[in-house]
């Protein structure tokens, strides 16, 4: 065979080959698997807070932010109806009061608390109520409940109150008799608490409309001092529902959130329609009014959604349309509550945070458009680094999913908003790693991604800036891209900073396929230089993901071979870099190493630095892994060893041939792509047929496995599905016929029986 003829169909496996017909599906992933690869990497890992806060440990707000912890009594409640009090002692009313009739058996309804036998209790309670008329403004405040500890006053109470609901609904007179046991519970309490609610719901005066919603409110906030979460809840769904507002409103979103800061807790939520009065408070009051109170409100949905229970009452109670909606509003506050909405959508990019771990949330986060609002909500609160790193860990959780990519990637400027982040608050690890892991993810399978975000304004230098900061996190090297400017990234831990650095290599990697972006980045020094840095620094033991997708990165950008390109030029540091990825124990740093080693080895001084430090005898036994992946690389680089004569005798010393061919008989049927590869490995080691490197007996079983694999019905019966059956057609037809059939051709005259 001519030598321009063997010359030609030599090879880089790894270079795309390319014709003139319509590329089908197996071709696509023919060219990807030759050429550049997308590097895919671990979502970073979002721990849950250890104790329910308002804003954990990490949060970054200053001292004066609203309280997690705090008192509640029945003493905080304002009196319902009343007018604030104007600080003027008033005289006292010559009014004797006139009692109920102590209470007997035939009506319990008529009991009523007797006051107090001990003469100190007399003394405190006479002095309490001495300071309560002295203090300004407190006649609008309910006294505390002071000398009982059983609750029966209260449960009285509740009782009237209840009995007199009764008698209320006129339509229907009817007589509701109470057996209440001697001793009574908190169950009873709440059983009350339902019915009464139950009552008014019937007639219609539920919200304002009660005629005795003060007192029935009055004897409800007393309750309170009993101190039990079943009771307290049952008692804000009341008040609630008897629309409380002002002080009174943000005293009972307290309470509820006081509640829910207890796991305990949670299933008191489930049994109880208390989610929806939230949800209610959310969507109908006003942020310049009830700030606090929806702060509080947010807080509680925000401890719930952590409960898998509660978070599937949220998505069906319609949380995430309401929250858009909040959104929506917090957005548009004026300065003078700009400080409380932040505050707010903390909370509430929390609970959203949350509510996308949920797979039916994600069409909800679709259709109510809220990646796209929560780009808002990132402008709006840019220095806020509590609300940018929860919408960057629902951001980081969606973009692994098609469908929530696509509505990102849609959203206006979101490219150049994550690199303004990144360069804002580039010390915040747990920020940078989720804004860099979702840039990842948007840019791995789009084309049009990769360039937008290469065209952003500032997008390599901000990109560079930060892997220089993480890198040298911990040493004094020189930096190729200082910048005074910037203070230095904070002390942490080797795996958070090899976390960024893994994610942001894992964009370079990503950017650099599309035509573009690669050769700009193939020709810059600091990017080359940062690499390099990169593989001399860290060690497979230690850094095992962060240098695979470096060599990884380099592959790809090995495929621009301009002349401008540093990688070029660097070629043979590259080649000793690699060593210590191939000799390591990891699969995973000897594919990519191999992967490095088959572009790479095009040249000739690489392939004499692989041949003078024996790199092709490991190689070579790459072939006896069984993995289709490395011996497809493995293959990759032994075609191109074979492209020097001297090399061929030494690799056929080293049993390469025999070893492609028990390759091509045990995996050639299921990968086409490998069985090609092997083909054209041996098609170079023997010379193109010039050279007799294969004794009789390899000659014999390679040409009856090639007469074999040769026959189209005999090589693709195993293949069942009909789409995977067109794919190995397809391969089998590009990748593996031309050269086998060159390779019989060659083989067939040396058969006796030809």
């Amino acid at each position: 065979m001519a030598s321009t003829e063997r010359k030609h169909e030599i090879c880089s496996p790894f270079l795309p080959r390319r014709n003139a017909l319509r590329k089908t599906s197996a071709e696509i992933v023919s060219e990807a698997r030759q050429s550049l690869r997308v590097q895919s990497t671990q979502r970073p890992f979002t721990p849950r807070d250890g104790e329910r806060q308002l804003f954990g440990k990490n949060s970054t707000r200053a001292d004066n932010r609203p309280p997690s912890a705090f008192s509640l009594h029945a003493q905080n409640f304002d009196a319902p109806d009343s007018r604030p009090g104007s600080g003027t002692r008033l005289s006292p009313l010559d009014h004797k009061p006139k009692f109920p009739v102590p209470c007997d058996a035939e009506d319990p309804f008529k009991a009523f608390p007797k006051p107090p036998t001990d003469p100190l209790e007399v003394k405190r309670g006479l002095a309490g109520a001495r300071t309560r008329l002295l203090r300004a403004g407190s006649l609008t405040t309910l006294p505390p409940v002071e000398g009982h500890t059983d609750g029966k006053e209260e449960k009285n109470i509740l009782m009237q109150l209840w009995f007199k609901g009764e008698k209320m609904v006129h339509k229907r007179k009817k007589k509701v008799v109470i057996i209440m046991s001697s001793e009574g519970s908190v169950d009873r309490l709440c059983d009350l608490c339902e019915r009464l609610h139950g009552t008014l719901a019937e007639a219609d005066m539920l919200g304002r409309r009660c005629k005795r919603r003060s007192g029935i409110l009055r004897a409800l906030f007393r309750l309170i001092d009993l101190n039990s979460a079943q009771l307290n809840l049952h008692i804000a769904k009341l008040c609630l529902a008897l629309c409380v507002n002002g002080n009174n409103l943000l005293n009972i979103c307290k309470l509820i959130f006081q509640i829910s800061r207890s796991e305990n807790n949670d299933i008191l939520f489930q049994n109880n329609s208390i989610i929806d009065s939230l949800l209610g408070i959310l969507s109908n009051e006003d942020m310049s009014a009830s700030g606090e109170a929806l702060l509080y409100c947010v807080g509680t949905l925000k401890f719930l959604s952590g409960n898998s229970a509660v978070l599937r009452l949220l998505l069906d109670k319609n949380c995430i349309g309401v929250a858009q909606k909040l959104i929506q509003r917090l957005c548009m506050t004026e300065d003078t509550n700009f400080a409380m909405a932040g505050h707010i959508l903390v909370q509430l990019t929390g609970t959203l945070r949350n509510l996308a771990d949920h797979p039916d949330s994600r069409r909800l986060f679709i259709s109510f458009s809220l990646l796209s609002e929560l780009c808002l909500v990132l402008r709006h609160h840019c220095k806020d680094q509590d609300i940018c790193t929860n919408i960057s860990r629902i951001y980081s959780k969606l973009s692994s999913y098609s469908e929530c990519r696509l509505a990102l990637a849609q959203t206006p400027d979101c490219y150049q908003l994550f690199l303004e982040l990144l360069s804002k608050h580039h010390q915040k690890q747990d920020l940078v790693v989720r804004l860099l892991f979702t840039l990842g993810n948007l840019t791995a399978k789009s084309n049009e991604a990769r360039l937008r975000l290469f065209q952003c304004k500032g997008c390599l230098g901000i990109l560079l800036q930060l892997y220089d900061s993480y890198q040298r996190r911990d040493d004094s090297l020189p930096s190729p891209t200082s910048s005074p400017g910037k203070p230095p990234v904070p002390p942490m831990s080797v795996q958070e900073g090899d976390d960024v650095l893994v994610k942001l290599i894992r964009v370079l990697a990503n950017m650099c396929i599309h035509r573009a972006v690669g050769p700009a980045l193939a020709t810059n020094t600091s990017c080359i230089q940062l690499l390099l840095e990169t593989l001399e620094l860290r060690s497979v033991q230690e850094s095992e993901e962060l240098l695979v997708n470096v060599a990884a990165t380099i592959n790809n950008l090995s495929f621009y071979q301009e002349e401008s390109s540093l990688l070029r030029h660097s070629q043979l540091a590259i080649a000793k870099l690699m060593l210590k990825l191939l000799i390591s124990s990891s699969m995973d740093a000897m594919l990519e190493a191999t992967r490095v080693y088959g572009n790479l080895s095009q040249s000739k001084d690489v392939r004499d630095f692989i041949m003078q430090n024996k790199v092709h005898q490991f190689v070579v036994t790459l072939l006896d892994s069984k993995s289709t992946e490395m011996c497809f690389s493995a293959c990759g680089v032994l075609t191109n060893l074979a492209l020097d004569p001297p090399n061929r005798v030494s690799l056929s010393l080293e049993g390469a041939a025999a070893k492609l061919v028990d390759c091509l008989k045990d995996l050639g049927p299921g990968d086409w792509q490998l069985a090609g590869q092997v083909c054209q490995a041996l098609w170079n080691m023997i010379g193109g047929g010039s050279e007799k490197l294969l004794d009789k007996q390899e000659r014999d079983s390679l040409l009856e496995i090639l007469v074999t694999y040769l026959d189209k019905e005999e090589a693709l019966q195993w293949i069942e599905n009909e789409d995977m059956r067109d794919y190995h057609r397809t391969c089998w037809e590009l990748e593996f016929l031309p050269v086998a059939q060159k390779l019989v051709k060659t083989f067939q005259p040396l058969d006796p029986t030809a």
